[in-house]
């Protein structure tokens, strides 16, 4: 950590920012949009914005400067101690998002092997297969022409690749529970914290009786894929072998069944949830740009001429990758960070006090006119400019956090979307649905409003491009 000194803090000024937002207004309702907000306080009060919440001192931070001292060089002073996290603990309980210290550092150790750059790319046939599998569904979809939900459908595809990816198991219809109890557990969680409601859900009320119910669910869920691992036996490659194997090299000691509980929960939810929503956000924004749907299908031409990707072909599928880039700029799926001050810091040359809660959020990053050109609009182009890129401040995007707690996914998620994108897309067209306003839904993550309803619709291939990957439907099938 490097900490401010105490003469660098007292000749920091002060954050400045709105009038204070009283409890009673949170209470009854107060819900700006965040967008508008955010953007509002960084235009009007500059890096730094001071304010008050309730009885809670916030930060805002909106630069990518003062990003890089909360979330690297000064990590260690700024926690997950908030009651966003603590919320969000209740559900996974203390795996590699909600755990602190040396516990977390333990846990990521742990875990890091199974995310090695040459695992994730033998994971790439099991993305591909599912993608198959859906195209096999979306040809029927497709017949009828009715509008689907979207972020339902990448939902399902993405828990799938997870359970066989990093879990060694089919999920099979359990993916419809899996999904039925998130959407609950998801709405609730964040009308909790804006009613802050932050109690535990012991009451005797439906709404209580509902959270509790989908939490017991997706527990349920972690322990039956736990016990049919424990039953197979033996040591694969997937995530869950390494972790019910592996031993801290400290202590020799493996994880406890809580652990290992945790942790799959935590896996089970960020490594479908994130990805999903960020597809679910490129078919909808690919549909808005044609252009964009334009140059994507030219390389899927060029580079796959029909066939199926393999991992192989990710690095070749640059403007595939740009697409999905691009999309996680303008809606980044982990859309808002919190942390919480340990001691005394300067950040942007603002005092931050010890206790205050620190808030960044990706969204805001993403749209800062200092680092984006025309950052509202959606140019997939902007990510083949390598010099543009090397002007760009490192921390000015953020879709997977950043520094010590950045996410241990992210190149998993990454392949995972790529891989999918260039299977479905080669086939199908998702169109919106007719009358549908397509707006952003702030719950934990990003989703798109109303479960984002479209037509799945076909492309006209040449018969070699259909032969492709209508022979990996029949085969994956």
């Amino acid at each position: 950590m490097t900490h401010a000194s105490r003469a660098e803090f007292e000749a920091a000024r002060e954050a400045e920012g709105p009038e204070a937002v009283s409890l009673w207004r949170v209470l009854r309702g107060y819900r700006p949009d965040p967008l508008q907000r955010w953007t509002s306080l960084r235009e009007r009060h500059g890096d730094v914005a001071g304010y008050r919440v309730g009885f809670t001192d916030v930060c805002f931070v909106s630069s990518a400067e003062g990003a890089r001292r909360v979330l690297q060089e000064n990590a260690g002073n700024y926690t997950k101690d908030h009651p966003a996290y603590a919320m969000i603990r209740r559900l996974v309980g203390n795996g590699l998002l909600t755990s602190e210290g040396s516990f977390w550092l333990r846990q990521r150790r742990l875990a890091q092997p199974a995310f090695h750059r040459e695992r994730i790319a033998g994971m790439a046939g099991q993305m591909v297969a599912a993608a198959v599998e859906m195209a096999a569904a979306w040809e029927r979809l497709s017949a009828r022409g009715e509008p689907v939900p979207m972020a339902g459908e990448m939902s399902r595809l993405t828990l799938k690749v997870a359970g066989e990816a990093l879990f060694g198991t089919q999920l099979g219809e359990t993916t419809a529970r899996v999904a039925a109890a998130w959407d609950v557990l998801n709405r609730q969680l964040v009308e909790r914290f804006n009613r802050r409601r932050l109690f535990p859900p012991v009451l005797p009320t439906r709404y209580d009786r509902d959270f509790r119910k989908a939490r017991r669910t997706m527990l349920e869920i972690v322990e039956e894929i736990i016990a049919q691992r424990r039953a197979r036996g033996g040591q694969t490659a997937d995530l869950l072998s390494m972790l019910m194997h592996a031993r801290d090299e400290e202590t020799g000691e493996q994880m406890t069944d809580a652990q290992l509980r945790d942790e799959v929960a935590t896996m089970m939810l960020a490594g479908h949830e994130t990805t999903a929503i960020a597809l679910s956000w490129t078919w909808a924004l690919l549909d808005r740009h044609r252009h964009a749907r334009a140059g994507l299908d030219a390389e899927l031409t060029r580079v796959l001429a029909g066939r199926l990707p393999t991992a192989e072909d990710v690095s070749r599928l640059r403007y595939t990758r740009a697409v999905i880039e691009e999309s996680m700029r303008l809606y980044p799926p982990a859309w808002i960070l919190h942390r919480r001050t340990v001691e005394d810091d300067v950040v942007c040359g603002r005092r931050i006090h010890r206790g205050a809660v620190v808030v960044m959020s990706p969204m805001i990053l993403h749209r800062h006119p200092a680092y984006w050109e025309r950052p509202d609009e959606f140019l997939p182009a902007r990510w083949e400019d390598a010099e543009a890129e090397k002007r760009r401040p490192r921390f000015a995007y953020l879709p997977f956090s950043a520094g010590p707690r950045q996410c241990i996914g992210n190149g998993f998620a990454m392949m995972e979307a790529v891989l999918v994108l260039a299977v479905l897309a080669q086939r199908f067209d998702p169109r919106l649905a007719d009358g549908y306003e397509l707006k952003p839904q702030y719950l934990v993550t990003l989703r798109p409003a109303l479960g984002l309803p479209m037509r799945i619709e076909g492309v006209a291939l040449s018969p070699r491009r259909h032969f492709g990957l209508q022979e990996g439907v029949n085969r994956h099938s």
